[in-house]
């Protein structure tokens, strides 16, 4: 194996491989815990450096670390980073065909590596399970651990086999999460097996992230002053990719450098716009919650959430992703009376009947011509479209139902997938020599492919496109083309690259009246579910807490103090530094010197919105209001049209 063992202490790896002088905090106490060979749970807010956390004692201890995670972009990216540090890495998740899986793990037993990251659902497969025996597993990471917990906000059925491969792993876990309750980070030690429980919290106090809760009718308009008022990046978080189109087009057309981000797009389109936006030629992403995992940007000014989340999990680990370097950040909830009736609807929506859920299950293995007794281990590229279309089904409660079905583990439904390219030379090595291609570019390309996948003329191999673009000097596009006509020679199987939804079947097909559908479980899963909007709903309608000690509260952190930077802190006397003044007296008193005094009268509608809508400067929301009173009185003139 390779030979981390010069590196005697935890600070030796940091500075070797990251160039970090120090760690972050709670951090070296998790790996020293880990290097103790005690399980660990550790909970770090978004940004606090959770990958370090494994990452280093993984080196320390040898062998072969087993990641855990559902996120397959982040896996791919950090599988990347390791490898551009001289760490070899691999990802088995959804997406790849047996053999790619079979290949990985035989790598992962028998090669040098120090990394394997695993999505849930490949626990339970034999193949996986063939292997856990060969496998130099020294440490289990479990990242996104609230997914264990039935009491989480995601709770996923596949990582409860992570219990039973402890019984076949003598390796020390550390789990890992940013939003966990205490009844949820008990849950999570217990179905992980903890031999003792040890959970280390980082504080969640977040002094530089001012929390603001606007009740706005035109949100679009406040959206607009926050992008004008606040510089540098931002994201703006949405329910749906079609408000997320609209909304990057309205920020564009009013002059603000904006696009979108949701998971419907192609898998080279979205890593372009992230790299875009994180070198600053986008300033603001609107996207779902596909985007931001694993990204780490350190000068996001601020976070704008569109629509009330879900959950306070949600709300907190997306808001988070604000003003990582420590400076002045905002994080933004814009609401109405709509959002209220919204989360209520949403409620049904996501929660179909059982035997709506069993009939979804039905005509998913008939839309797929899967006989009863068959189908186990299946993978399959799904089109949700297409599957409405078929049956005549509203995509929504479709949807949820297939969602349910992998709460109640009899499948893994994993949304747009990249699926790679993938290649096998048709013709034999002998033969191959004597094919006349039309163009010397295309013998490159074949000789580019021999050399890097040993076991193309045996398998069709998945490649990479982009490395493999860079060596011969071509543009992906150009890159496709030459595969498409080398495939039109007869000279190679091709198989484009494809962006799909998968799902991924855990046993045969049952028949009628035999699928294991809980009522009890159900009923449980939607009052947790209502338990979780009803927080939200306090929160946003919250006028005396101080919103980080309501969010905090919640996540059990019971002593702290008032922020002081919020919106509820902001409207309390004496918090803008004038003396028994209220927010709404300080915004009145600065309305009369702007208009009367800076803008000597003449002003339009549009320098008021700049001056006072963005919530760094502490104004009242109600300032338009104040304003129309101040025009009334006869105490500042009307603006101008």
């Amino acid at each position: 194996m390779t030979d981390y063992e010069g590196h005697s202490t935890p600070l030796d790896v940091l500075k070797d491989y990251w160039g970090y002088e120090g760690f972050r905090p709670m951090q070296e106490e998790i790996i020293e815990t880990t290097l103790a060979g005690r399980d660990v749970l550790a909970i770090l807010p978004t940004g606090g450096g959770k990958s370090v956390c494994f990452q280093v004692p993984g080196l320390i201890r040898g062998g072969l670390t087993l990641v855990v995670t559902p996120l397959i972009a982040l896996m791919k990216d950090q599988v990347q980073n390791l490898e551009n540090r001289g760490i070899r890495s691999l990802a088995v998740h959804a997406g790849m065909s047996r053999h790619e899986v079979d290949l990985a793990l035989n790598n992962a037993a028998y090669g040098d590596y120090a990394f394997l990251y695993l999505s849930p659902e490949r626990l339970g497969t034999q193949l996986f399970k063939s292997y856990i025996d060969v496998l130099p597993i020294r440490c289990i990471v479990v990242d996104e651990a609230h997914c264990i917990s039935q009491w989480g906000y995601d709770f996923r059925p596949d990582y409860l086999r992570i219990g039973e491969l402890r019984k076949r792993v003598d390796a020390p876990v550390i789990a890992l999460t940013a939003t966990a309750t205490p009844p949820v980070a008990d849950d999570i030690m217990e179905r992980l097996g903890f031999r003792e429980k040890c959970c280390l919290k980082s504080g969640f106090e977040r002094p530089n992230l001012t929390y603001v809760v606007r009740k706005r009718e035109d949100k679009n308009g406040q959206l607009l002053n926050i992008c004008n008022g606040v510089p540098d990046s931002g994201i703006v978080y949405v329910r749906n990719r079609r408000k997320c189109e609209e909304l990057a087009a309205f920020l564009s057309a009013n002059g603000v450098s904006a696009s979108f981000y949701h998971a419907g797009l192609g898998g080279e389109t979205r890593s372009e716009r992230q790299a875009a936006w994180k070198r600053g030629v986008i300033r603001v992403m609107v996207c779902t919650n596909a985007f931001g995992m694993g990204i780490d940007k350190p000068d996001v000014r601020f976070v704008v959430h569109f629509d009330v989340p879900e959950s306070p999990e949600a709300y907190f680990q997306e808001a988070g992703r604000a003003g990582r370097d420590g400076e002045r950040a905002y994080a933004v909830l814009l609401w109405n009376g709509i959002d209220l009736r919204r989360m209520k609807q949403l409620e049904e929506v996501s929660f179909p009947s059982l035997d709506f859920i069993e009939e979804i299950y039905q005509k998913l293995h008939v839309f797929f011509e899967i006989p009863y007794d068959a189908g186990i281990g299946r993978q399959l590229k799904f089109k949700i479209e297409e599957f409405c279309r078929r049956f005549r089904l509203q995509r929504a409660p479709a949807f949820h139902a297939l969602r349910y079905l992998e709460r109640e583990d009899h499948l893994t439904y994993s949304e747009e997938v990249d699926i790679a390219t993938k290649v096998r030379i048709a013709v034999e090595r002998k033969a191959l020599y004597d094919v006349e291609l039309p163009e010397q570019r295309m013998a490159d390309l074949l000789d580019a492919l021999m050399r890097r996948y040993t076991g193309i003329f045996s398998f069709v191999q998945p490649i990479d496109e982009e490395s493999i673009s860079r060596q011969l000097g071509l543009t992906v596009p150009a890159l496709r083309q030459l595969l498409y006509r080398l495939s039109l020679e007869h000279v190679i199987n091709y198989i484009p690259a494809d962006h799909s939804d998968v799902v991924f079947l855990h046993h045969d097909r049952r028949r009628p009246g035999d699928l294991a559908l809980s009522p009890e479980k159900y009923s449980m899963l939607r009052q947790r579910y209502r338990e979780r909007t009803e927080a939200m709903k306090n929160y946003i309608e919250e006028s005396e807490e101080c919103r980080p000690r309501f969010l905090l509260r919640y996540f059990g952190q019971e002593d702290t103090a008032d922020c002081g930077t919020c919106d509820v802190c902001r409207a309390k006397p004496s918090v803008l530094g004038v003396p028994n003044a209220t927010q709404k007296q300080v915004t009145r008193q600065r309305l009369i010197a702007f208009v009367n005094t800076e803008k000597s009268g003449e002003y339009a509608l549009q320098d008021i919105m700049l001056e006072f809508g963005n919530p760094a400067r502490g104004y009242s929301p109600d300032f338009l209001d104040i304003l129309r009173l101040l025009i009334d009185e006869g105490t500042v003139p009307p603006y101008q049209s």
